[in-house]
């Protein structure tokens, strides 16, 4: 929906307001007039059912309204005596439209200085749930949102199993596109496969500032542009899933090629407007190798334990026992290799070219570690259109800004208009993986819009191995990595210990101060 179009759903939302609640209005010393000012009204009916005139703001928040629109619906009619259970019912259930039949067929009298406390234990119990569900969803939205890492595509930086808490307000949170959807859930409800929205109605793109874009080397979470997945639990590949930019399948890379610039790849290193772009030292390019052997074995689980390889070495099916694939290595780790007197050689796999798979998909000698050069738009960049540039830029034009495109008579048509330019409407970015040879990522589906930020991953707050059990509790916890930073230079330091301390304190406080309490009261 357009601005125009919610603008137009907004005042009829008041209509149905007035119509429903005017006479309630006047009921509790108020005008019926002040049941139609948009905003006003609701500020004078937060006084009407006795509750904090900031609720009011909580009504505007997308998701977060989904839940206080039924809130707002019991509170008002049980200002007017209306508290039966089938009160209850027939309010939430009608959507609020038995405000009508309470507004025009009963004589109700308003309750001033009604008690807001809930009337039994389960009603406290359900008020603070949902309280603890708006304030949570309102966390998840535009503060902090918790995300576990699905794949290797950042090995050594991010390892799979790491759980993460994500920023929202370094870029600047995103306001919600999708309107109607289950609070905290991403597309499906948990334990289903039932989507958890609906695609409409949906509000423009909006994003809240931040205090810095996003940079060279920032790992970042986006909502992957060519959504074709379920579940990252599901080996099979459907067609591409229509769904809302929100609520396509989060990804983790790190932004290596910003808007504006010229990107390269030569042999797997990126450059930058031809200059070789640095990574910060916590990063640690991998690369698929071939190791040769006399024959004799050496010593595979020390480099596997050394180097804290997840991707498990392997034999090629038509190879002999001389011959040992480790589809991720660093440099580090391939020179400690070379100490092992059994091997006689080491070397990558040499990557060929993939017409068709590697963007923009026209050039049939790029290969995943030398291709290029690419231009990354920027918001107010023009570009001349040709018949050579269009598989680069095509996918922009008539998908993430939504335009017509159409060829004739040598030249295109956007939106009806014949032209050869076009100018984009927002920043693009050039995401990959450190893991350069196990990688799903703009090297295969092209550029990242700014629309489909989420945020900066800031804090590891725990870390799981996949591959030990849950029986061998103390092995399976990656104690090292616990309260780590995710960004930044130098060794990582786990802030866990500090916290313990913390958190000992804070209990051993409260116990005091209570035990004190008490002997006071005695």
């Amino acid at each position: 929906m357009t601005m125009l179009q919610w603008f137009l759903f907004f005042l009829l939302i008041q209509v149905i307001h007035f119509a429903g609640t005017w006479k309630l209005y006047t009921k509790a010393g108020y005008k019926a007039w002040q049941a139609l000012i948009p905003v006003y009204n609701a500020i004078i009916l937060m006084r009407i059912i006795n509750r904090p005139t900031w609720w009011v703001i909580l009504l505007f928040i997308p998701i977060v309204n989904l839940i206080m629109f039924p809130v707002i619906w019991v509170e008002t009619i049980r200002s007017f005596g209306k508290n039966s259970t089938l009160d209850t019912v027939l309010v939430v259930l009608t959507l609020g439209f038995y405000t009508y039949y309470i507004n025009y067929a009963t004589s109700v009298t308003y309750i001033e200085n009604r008690s807001t406390k809930p009337a039994s234990e389960a009603g406290e119990t359900m008020s603070s749930i949902l309280f603890a569900v708006v304030v949570a969803t309102i966390i998840h939205t535009y503060a902090i949102q918790p995300y576990t890492i699905p794949s290797s595509s950042l090995e050594k930086t991010l390892l799979v199993g790491d759980f993460l808490f994500v920023s929202k307000f370094h870029y600047g949170a995103r306001t919600p596109l999708t309107t109607v959807a289950m609070p905290m859930a991403h597309d499906t409800i948990p334990f289903t496969k039932q989507k958890s929205y609906l695609k409409k109605p949906h509000l423009p793109y909006f994003r809240l500032p931040g205090f810095q874009k996003v940079q060279h080397n920032d790992i970042v979470v986006f909502n992957w542009p060519i959504d074709t997945v379920y579940t990252f639990r599901d080996p099979l590949r459907r067609p591409a899933v229509d769904k809302p930019i929100d609520k396509r399948t989060n990804y983790v890379k790190r932004a290596v090629g910003l808007p504006g610039e010229n990107l390269s790849i030569k042999n797997g290193y990126v450059f930058i407007n031809d200059k070789q772009l640095v990574l910060n030292d916590r990063a640690k390019l991998q690369f698929a190798y071939v190791v040769k052997t006399d024959g004799k074995p050496f010593d595979i689980m020390s480099v596997i334990k050394k180097f804290d390889i997840t991707e498990t070495p392997y034999y090629p099916s038509n190879a002999t026992q001389s011959i040992i694939v480790f589809p991720a290595l660093t440099n580090e780790a391939v020179d400690y290799i070379k100490t092992f007197s059994a091997v006689q050689s080491i070397d990558r796999i040499p990557d060929t070219p993939m017409p068709g798979f590697i963007f923009p998909h026209n050039k049939k000698d790029w290969t995943t570690n030398n291709l290029g050069p690419i231009h990354i738009p920027a918001k107010g960049e023009t570009v001349r259109l040709t018949a050579e540039n269009l598989p680069m830029y095509k996918r922009i034009i008539d998908t993430y800004e939504n335009n017509t495109l159409a060829y004739a008579d040598g030249s295109f048509i956007i939106n009806g208009v014949r032209t050869n330019d076009y100018t984009f409407k927002q920043d693009y970015y050039y995401m990959m993986g450190d893991n350069r040879d196990n990688s799903e990522d703009s090297r295969f589906w092209g550029f990242v819009p700014e629309d489909h930020i989420v945020g900066k991953p800031v804090f590891i707050w725990m870390s799981l191995d996949q591959n030990t059990p849950w029986s061998k509790f103390l092995d399976k916890v990656r104690w090292d990595r616990l309260f780590t930073t995710v960004n930044g230079n130098g060794a990582k330091t786990s802030y866990f210990p500090y916290f313990i301390v913390v958190l000992i304190g804070y209990f051993g406080y409260t116990t005091y101060r209570n035990r004190k309490k008490k002997k006071n009261n005695n």
